[in-house]
């Protein structure tokens, strides 16, 4: 398989430790199966690293993993989105599941 792009946004409830800590399982767990990742963050302090207009030009895929309504979710209309809830990325163990369901998607 071809080296892939995937965006991401993790948001919690709180907006503070599941949020990155999502994030951060996230990114490793797509890089780990050899795929390029950009994972933006809603949390209590607003949005980081925030997806561009290019990052979803070149996307492959999206993985919305939050417990909340994120901002602007109408961008990613267009890419082969999954959701899911965080805690089912929270850890690298659990993130690289659903990294293989979303992989095994646009295959």
């Amino acid at each position: 398989m071809a080296k892939k792009f995937i965006v991401g946004v993790t948001a919690c409830q709180i907006g503070i430790a599941h949020t990155f800590m999502a994030a951060e399982s996230l990114q490793k767990a797509i890089e780990a199966a050899g795929h390029e990742a950009k994972i933006e963050t809603q949390g209590a302090t607003g949005m980081e690293n925030v997806i561009t207009d290019e990052d979803l030009a070149r996307a492959d895929a999206a993985i919305i993993a939050a417990d909340i309504k994120i901002k602007n979710p109408e961008r990613f209309d267009p890419i082969p989105t999954l959701s899911c809830k965080t805690k089912e990325v929270m850890t690298v163990e659990t993130a690289r599941g659903v990294v293989e369901e979303v992989l095994e998607a646009i295959e």
